[in-house]
């Protein structure tokens, strides 16, 4: 069953359903849409990233309206200068709102957000790059990672984990994770010089995949062109059990950012201009 669930109204939004089942009273989870914004094309509408072009005036109401429609005050918002890297921050009370309004003041080269404070709002920005969501309800913490080919062959999702550890005691076995919308092996072709990089790290995940549902990495071209289709959700998800994740505490998306631009920016679909989504967690204020 998908576990990103499209909620009604306005701003468009993708609640983690699982999660906001069991834990919702404690935590918040999801992914933005492309609708419900205020953003002119080829923004619109929802973009909620400083960097592509749009007009900061629109991006920051974007913000506003989306902090708000889960119940977080925009001063709640915090976020990265992402670049494609691993690097965790660890987020205090005193970084609340870090980047809300500008690049200068976010967690400059940080693809990792982390936090065990509540009433901060985690977020990143995609537009095909693959959201990793972390959930430790044993120890109260929250975080979240981007992953794009970079960030998941420098394993993030396992530097997450033993940030979170590190940090704050956290272990594997308890830690809630899930793979968000992003770009599917249907859509995602890449060439050697990535795949130079994936198979090495695929020789780390052998044997990680269900034996009883094997799920391919990627997968060659029929015209033996040197482009192969690569599965970068699955290549997180058995990243995720390497670092000591159970599959079964694992939510992973059907949803590909490329085939459903009438719901989500697609970088490579879109040419490279186009706006981002947002994902975001949260632990609540009592």
């Amino acid at each position: 069953m998908e576990p990103f669930v499209k909620s009604a109204g306005t701003p468009g939004l993708l609640h983690l359903e699982p999660w906001r089942a069991e834990h919702g009273s404690r935590i918040t989870a999801g992914f933005s849409e492309r609708a419900g914004g205020t953003s002119e094309p080829p923004y619109d509408s929802l973009n909620c990233a400083l960097h592509v072009g749009d007009d900061p005036a629109a991006v920051a109401a974007n913000r506003e309206l989306l902090a708000a429609s889960l119940g977080f005050a925009q001063e709640a918002w915090t976020c990265g200068e992402q670049t494609h890297g691993a690097d965790i921050a660890v987020v205090t009370g005193q970084d609340r709102g870090r980047g809300r309004l500008d690049r200068a003041s976010a967690f400059q080269a940080t693809d990792g957000l982390l936090t065990d404070v509540p009433g901060v709002l985690l977020t990143s920005f995609y537009a095909d790059c693959v959201p990793l969501f972390f959930y430790d309800p044993v120890c109260g913490v929250v975080g979240l990672a981007h992953a794009g080919w970079k960030g998941t062959v420098a394993q993030i999702a396992s530097a997450m984990i033993e940030r979170m550890g590190d940090v704050y005691g956290s272990r594997p076995q308890d830690v809630l994770a899930a793979i968000g919308p992003s770009i599917g092996a249907c859509c995602y072709e890449v060439d050697d010089y990535v795949m130079k990089h994936v198979r090495l790290l695929e020789q780390e995940l052998d044997g990680l995949a269900d034996p009883g549902e094997p799920v391919n990495l990627y997968t060659g071209s029929a015209d033996d062109s040197g482009k192969t289709m690569l599965n970068l959700k699955e290549m997180n998800r058995r990243i995720m059990i390497k670092a000591g994740i159970l599959p079964t505490h694992i939510e992973c998306t059907t949803w590909c950012t490329s085939c459903n631009t009438d719901l989500f920016f697609s970088y490579r679909k879109e040419n490279g201009v186009t706006g981002r989504m947002t994902s975001w967690i949260g632990i609540k204020e009592s």
